[in-house]
């Protein structure tokens, strides 16, 4: 136990989770890689056991717990075999909700944050677009205002619970011409007219839903702003940090697990008249990479830390993902090798492993885009503020 960070209530709650996981979960993870669909039976068990509400107030069914209990969730979700099924629960519970929780006005939070803590709605943020990509600013999709109504026009791609979603929180620009600071936020319910969504077929992350989506000519009433018009893009920017910390503490938890599995894989393969993991190559190879992923892991805590104490972490959020993502794809590639042939069965955990863990780089902006801004902080002494509130 990491008593820096972690109390006795907070490995109570990592037993109780994984106790929960293997018994809820586990059992239907190969079920739902295969067919894509995670059965909306399962959310609600979420919300009832109180996972989707660790870190929202009391006032809206939440716990209001600190951050090391996300970080504990995160963390355990990535140990059953399944990162699209990790990545349809966070998607859910710390994209769309954190902008629910941030901007919703008391009638957003009344009839979406609360539904969603409890279960009985799911949600997804629409950011990305397929002109687009990383480039936020970039963005083609529009929110036109006319009368007491805003009429949304455009597309969005690469959406986790994009078909699986009750609701969108969506980011449209109200004033094309002021680039980034004419982007709004929206909340729209999935079942409008005009809305369409397409599932899309990926390399890994097979159990999660990941769409394009139109907007045709979408009404929403005025009151689906969430926050001030105009704002997206500081709300945006100011809740990346969570999103790239979330994605580097996946990336940690997943190479922790390959290197667990993998050793013991290890100790019980034998070559030569002995267990592989008696051999130094291999041995110091599979140090290498525990060591930096422990770097990894205390970096990742650190930063935690700081943002559960409200500090704007921007930097060290984005240090966290493009660091702790590259040395996921490293680890796994390695831990796979380690097992030779049976690292390429489907029936071993590492060839999944392998193709959910090189999302890792790419989602939540790519490693390139990421080192462009941390170029810009640390080289040009560019200083990112959070929003105004």
């Amino acid at each position: 136990m990491n008593s820096l960070y972690f109390t006795e209530d907070h490995e109570l709650f990592r037993k109780s989770l994984q106790d929960f996981l293997q018994k809820e979960v586990v059992p239907h993870i190969e079920k739902w890689e295969k067919t894509g669909t995670i059965e909306r039976f399962i959310w609600k068990k979420f919300g009832d056991m109180g996972f989707f509400g660790l870190a929202y107030p009391e006032s809206y069914g939440g716990l209001n717990l600190d951050l090391f209990y996300t970080v504990i969730l995160l963390e355990e979700l990535q140990k059953i075999k399944s990162s699209g099924f990790a990545a349809a629960i966070w998607a859910h519970a710390y994209l769309a909700m954190t902008h629910l929780n941030a901007e919703g006005d008391e009638r957003i939070k009344q009839d979406y944050l609360v539904p969603s803590i409890s279960g009985d709605k799911i949600g997804a943020l629409c950011l990305t677009e397929p002109f687009g990509g990383s480039d936020v600013a970039g963005m083609r999709t529009t929110a036109i205002k006319r009368g007491n109504k805003y009429i949304i026009n455009g597309s969005k791609t690469f959406i986790t619970n994009g078909v699986y979603a009750d609701y969108y929180v969506v980011a449209a620009k109200t004033s094309p011409d002021l680039g980034n600071k004419g982007i709004s936020m929206f909340l729209m319910d999935t079942n409008l007219k005009g809305v369409s969504a397409t599932k899309l077929d990926k390399l890994g992350w097979r159990a999660s839903d990941t769409a394009e989506i139109a907007f045709d000519n979408v009404e929403i009433p005025e009151e689906n702003l969430m926050g001030e018009e105009g704002k997206g893009f500081p709300y945006i920017m100011q809740h990346f940090a969570l999103e790239r910390l979330i994605m580097a503490i996946n990336a940690h938890a997943r190479a922790e697990y390959a290197i667990e599995y993998t050793i013991d894989y290890m100790s019980n393969r034998e070559a030569f008249g002995r267990t592989i993991d008696k051999f130094q190559a291999l041995r110091h190879t599979m140090v290498d990479h525990a060591t930096d992923v422990e770097h990894c892991k205390v970096f990742n805590y650190a930063a935690v830390a700081r943002l559960n104490k409200g500090e704007y972490v921007v930097k060290e959020a984005t240090m966290a993902k493009l660091k702790s993502t590259k040395v996921a794809d490293e680890t796994i590639y390695s831990c796979l090798q380690m097992l030779g042939g049976y690292g390429y069965m489907e029936e071993y955990p590492l060839a999944r492993l392998f193709r959910d863990s090189r999302l890792g780089p790419i989602g939540g902006g790519t490693s390139e885009i990421l080192r462009e801004i941390l170029s810009k902080m640390i080289i040009d002494k560019q200083n990112y503020q959070p929003a105004v509130k």
